[in-house]
């Protein structure tokens, strides 16, 4: 299974996916009212400012979702050697990942869009090991 570098990248591509992303999501549900606490006074100036719980809310369901399906996607890939569903977490990651983007460029925090665009090139670079 290893000896094929296909194999290794989506394997790689899978566990980078639940890594960042599981970290990210447990931690604002383990510290939901100091995360939602520093976003409120992040968007404080910003047209955003009324709707932060929520997109916290929505941002941490997304950041979920991409690790818990890219862990489905390790299994998947392990028992049955098909990586689609690692596919489909890049997809839900580069997602939650646009939406950090919107938020940080609409707060006018750049050098925290520029992070973020860090982890999105690793994933749209992560989409060429899916074209067959």
């Amino acid at each position: 299974m290893l000896k094929d570098p296909a194999t290794v990248a989506h394997l790689t591509i899978g566990l980078f996916i639940a890594i960042v992303f599981l970290q990210s999501g447990l931690d604002k549900i383990i510290d939901w009212k100091g995360n939602l606490s520093w976003i409120k006074g992040h968007f404080k100036n910003s047209p955003l400012a009324g709707v932060v719980t929520p997109m916290l809310a929505v941002v941490t369901l997304a950041e979920m979702a991409a690790g818990v399906v890219a862990i489905w996607g390790l299994y998947c890939l392990i028992s049955c050697k098909e990586p689609i569903i690692i596919l489909y977490a890049v997809t839900i990651g580069l997602l939650s990942l646009l939406m950090l983007l919107f938020g940080q460029r609409i707060a006018k925090d750049y050098d925290g869009a520029k992070t973020i665009t860090i982890y999105m090139a690793v994933l749209l670079i992560s989409l060429l090991f899916f074209i067959k």
